[in-house]
């Protein structure tokens, strides 16, 4: 059977993360068949998504203004900043609410981003900096170069406590244990 734009629509669902050929058939099916008007809705959303979501300037967020909402919330100003690898991470963490400060997305150690840090630390006054890193040798090595380029400053540096499996990042990680690793979490 010859059916491009149905398989087209396969195709681009079984392109997503986790998403294997028959869950992408299955939502294919779905939308087009049994659910037009979700099949809209869908469109819609991902639409004005892709149009309007961007990162937050300051710290790397995920927004829909130039500044995200924990940037312009003077309540966070607690004097700690937990350092992640994803904008996806401040959305678990903040979706548990397990911190109530603020954040900083380090997607890379290039001097732009070490120097965004920078002035973060130095604009709100941070005392501790936390590292919310997924436990690996690679984490390890990034935290002690972070730790060297700001040892300027006059800042703790902490890491979240084991109790996060190694390897596994932390969308996969239940609430419980990630909220005993935020609580229970380690001077560096």
């Amino acid at each position: 059977m010859k059916l491009e734009k149905f398989n087209n629509l396969i195709d681009a669902f079984s392109s997503l993360p986790t998403v294997g050929k028959k869950s992408a058939l299955r939502f294919a099916y779905h939308l087009v068949l049994n659910d037009t008007f979700c099949a809209v809705k869908l469109a819609n959303a991902i639409e004005c998504a892709v149009r309007d979501v961007r990162k937050c300037e300051y710290c790397g967020s995920i927004s829909e203004h130039e500044l995200c909402d924990i940037c312009l919330d003077d309540e966070r100003q607690n004097g700690q900043l937990c350092i992640v690898d994803s904008a996806k991470d401040i959305f678990i963490l903040e979706e548990n609410r397990l911190f109530e400060g603020r954040y900083f997305v380090l997607n890379s150690l290039e001097e732009e981003s070490i120097l965004k840090l920078k002035n973060i630390i130095k604009e709100t006054q941070i005392e501790e900096i936390i590292f919310a890193f997924s436990p690996c040798l690679a984490s390890d090595a990034m935290m002690m170069y972070i730790e060297d380029k700001l040892k300027e400053f006059n800042v703790i540096f902490t890491k979240i406590a084991q109790g996060v499996p190694t390897g596994v990042s932390l969308e996969n990680i239940d609430v419980l244990s990630l909220s005993k690793a935020i609580k229970d979490r380690k001077k560096v």
